[in-house]
């Protein structure tokens, strides 16, 4: 097998890898009047199985005292039925197939009524030879909206990090070149030959100690 070709088999390879599915927990604080994504992810045990999956999300606000069927996406068409949602609810799932495995969903334009709990249901149904297979599966996800974004103690580490090495480095420069030109200044000032004969008697003097040094190796 030549070289490009192995190659190839490898690119391939990780491109299959990188198209597995990897159930993601959905993020909890939205900022008020941005859009936000809520994740509802359900990975098939086996992906060489077909199957024909649909989703329901569920709301329940603050004042509510039980969930409301709010959206639904089903063979390609989404359906908003709750007015709080209207215009508002957009599919950022899987597209252009009826095998789903990302049902996720956005909100434009997120207000402080939007905070509450969500229910996201899948119902998947398994194609095989001879017969099929139904599951449900329900991920919860509560969301609070918040009216300025809050930085996670991450990024603040991170930062502060990044902050210490650009003074640690800035530091090392100078020192470096302090170094530098304190070693061009002593060499400057090392005395030079009066005239051509004392440079040329100290240049014969080098010569032959260093023919001297090979005679005695």
């Amino acid at each position: 097998m030549t070289f490009p070709v192995r190659i190839l088999l490898c690119l391939i390879s990780v491109s299959a890898c990188w198209a597995g599915c990897v159930e993601v927990d959905a993020e909890k604080e939205a900022v008020y009047s941005k859009s936000f994504k809520i994740n509802c992810i359900s990975c098939k045990k086996r992906g060489e199985t077909t199957a024909t999956t649909f989703t329901e999300w569920f709301f329940k606000g603050k004042e509510d005292t039980e969930y409301s069927l709010i959206y639904q996406y089903i063979n390609q068409m989404a359906t908003i039925y709750d007015e709080r949602f209207t215009d508002r609810l957009a599919w950022s799932g899987t597209n252009h197939t009826n095998d789903l495995q990302d049902l996720s969903i956005s909100i434009t334009n997120v207000t402080f009524n939007h905070s509450g709990d969500y229910m996201c249901i899948v119902n998947r149904t398994l194609h095989f030879e001879a017969y099929e297979f139904n599951t449900n599966v329900t991920k919860h996800v509560h969301l609070t909206v918040v009216q300025k974004a809050n930085r996670d103690i991450a990024s603040i580490v991170s930062e502060i990090m990044m902050y210490v090495l650009i003074v640690f480095l800035t530091i090392w420069l100078v020192a470096e070149m302090i170094y530098c030109y304190k070693k061009i200044a002593a060499a400057s000032e090392e005395p030079a030959p009066e005239n051509a004969s004392e440079y040329l008697a100290i240049t014969s003097e080098s010569k032959e100690n260093c023919a001297g040094v090979q005679v005695e190796e």
